[in-house]
């Protein structure tokens, strides 16, 4: 691998980790606390929803990140031709 290809890979690598973390610290923080009061008008399973993403949803959509960047980093190994297989 070139130190172009390098340089390249790890910029998209850190642009994939950046957006999976904004996207989680809207959800957990956003939704859980800056957002919670408007979010209570609203629920769901008898929780107001301001809670439960404060208590369920930000650990939910954490695990789907983790998945979503396991995806995105094998397509991006294979673009590279880094990947394991």
């Amino acid at each position: 691998m070139s130190n172009t290809d390098l340089k390249k890979y790890w910029q998209e690598n850190i642009r994939y980790v950046l957006i999976l973390l904004a996207i989680w610290f809207l959800v957990s923080y956003g939704f859980g606390i800056f957002f919670a009061d408007a979010l209570n008008s609203i629920k769901i399973g008898g929780a107001k929803l301001g809670f439960w993403f404060a208590q369920q949803g930000s650990i939910y959509v954490f695990v789907v990140l983790i998945f979503v960047y396991v995806n995105l980093m094998n397509k991006l190994d294979k673009k590279y031709g880094v990947n394991e297989e």
